[in-house]
């Protein structure tokens, strides 16, 4: 296909390419830039080198145009598929659909970008599809191997929301599509730097999954040893319910005026399961806290649950400063000559409780708990506070041993995605 054929079948319409100019990162700028290609490269417009393509939703109103055979991609497909070729999408549209919409049919290796409030997701046809208008599409030339563009694409990361605008959503408008111009080499070279890519990537991919499994591994020992120790109950344990043996402290209510800087306000943002998460790290005026604090004083090894978004996350309060607490929040105290603490932040985070307290929550949209129903949830523990103390050095021990795990794998996790970013840094400056 030639470029003056590419160029007359553009089907996006609309205003035409942009003026004005944004320099490149790497390989990617609005406008012709100044900046010297590598040797052996050049800059190129992209509508010289592919033809653009816009999509479209065929009307929800109309039944008829859906659940047919037509691949249909949306921001769900380019979430799950992004960096990929893509085979099949969540939803299907049908030929009635495309002739009664601006979808269009685009054939395979048809490069897409999410250019709306999702921006930035890049994913390459493995068939002929459509896509919805929350993407701008590139059919490419001879010229232009198709998973070059893909990965000139993905080499931007967040670079690409400088090509965007919109006060509420960014968006890549089509305008600014227009005026797209890459730095590309010979078809020959793009071809060996793909080769590149795909094989390096692929080798990341595997060591990247490896690594996830092993989280998973670490964080499945340690549920497995806590279910344990509340499902094979022994001698000596009492039956009860949470609102016959804590004390809770629910700070219902307006939550006070956030300000830039004061008291530490603890969100259900905040609360994960088993530890206090510092970011985002909001606050309130001084001044609020007695106010907001006349149901009682938080203390140091409270318990903090969370009564809905989300429901039953469990943590323990880390600190003897004075705090705030948000809605939907509520603080647990138990009299530590009976139950400690600690013991009871592990009860209520195992697979036992945590059944029971979903079970006894309401709400259609967001599930809830009020704390009438939570005071009732069945409980069982050792009475003697001794036993408690060995199951709780178990767990801790466990649990710390669980997060260092946890730590060299994230680690190992972030190293990997920076030698990416180096990778497709090293090939669009024409180093790789």
């Amino acid at each position: 296909m030639s470029a003056t054929a590419t160029r007359r079948e553009t089907q996006t319409g609309g205003r035409n390419a942009t003026t004005r100019h944004i320099p490149p990162k790497l390989a990617l700028a609005v406008g012709m830039p100044k900046t010297p290609a590598p040797e052996n490269w050049s800059w190129s417009a992209l509508t010289k080198l592919a033809r653009m393509e816009s999509g479209h939703t065929p009307s929800r109103r109309h039944p008829e145009y859906w659940d047919g055979t037509v691949p249909w991609i949306g921001i769900k497909d380019a979430k799950i598929n992004h960096g990929r070729r893509i085979e099949d999408t969540l939803q299907k549209t049908n030929e009635l659909g495309l002739a009664n919409s601006s979808a269009r049919l685009l054939p395979e290796n048809t490069v897409c970008l999410s250019r709306t409030a999702s921006v930035g997701y890049v994913l390459v046809m493995g068939r002929p599809m459509a896509t919805s208008q929350d993407f701008v599409n590139w059919v490419c030339t001879d010229d232009l191997e198709p998973d070059f563009l893909k990965y000139l694409l993905i080499a931007e990361g967040d670079d690409i929301l400088r090509f965007a605008s919109g006060s509420v959503h960014q968006t890549i408008y089509f305008p600014e599509a227009k005026a797209f111009h890459v730095c590309h080499p010979k078809v020959p070279e793009q071809r060996r730097i793909v080769g590149i890519l795909d094989e390096a990537f692929a080798g990341i991919a595997t060591a990247k999954a490896n690594a996830e499994k092993n989280v998973q591994n670490a964080r499945a020992l340690f549920e497995t040893h806590l279910n344990a120790v509340f499902t094979q109950r022994g001698d000596g344990w009492v039956e009860s319910t949470l609102g016959e043996r804590v004390r809770f402290i629910d700070y219902r209510g307006k939550t006070p005026k956030k300000i830039d800087s004061g008291l530490r306000l603890i969100t259900a943002k905040n609360v994960k399961m088993g530890y206090i998460q510092e970011t985002p790290l909001e606050y309130v005026a001084p001044d609020t806290y007695d106010d907001w604090m006349t149901r009682g004083i938080p203390q140091r090894g409270d318990v903090l649950f969370t009564t809905e978004a989300p429901l039953a996350n469990v943590a323990q309060l880390d600190t003897d400063d004075k705090v705030v607490f948000a809605q939907r929040i509520i603080t647990m105290q138990s009299d530590a000559s009976e139950l400690d603490s600690t013991f009871l932040k592990y009860l209520l985070l195992s697979q036992p409780v945590q059944r029971r307290i979903h079970a006894k929550g309401t709400g259609a949209t967001v599930k809830g708990i009020k704390a009438s129903l939570l005071k009732t949830i069945e409980i069982s523990f050792p009475n003697c506070i001794t036993v408690q103390g060995q199951f709780v050095a178990q767990l801790d021990a466990l649990s710390e041993e669980t997060q260092r795990l946890e730590s060299i794998y994230q680690r190992k996790l972030a190293a990997l995605d920076e030698l990416k970013k180096s990778l497709l840094h090293q090939a669009f400056n024409g180093q790789l």
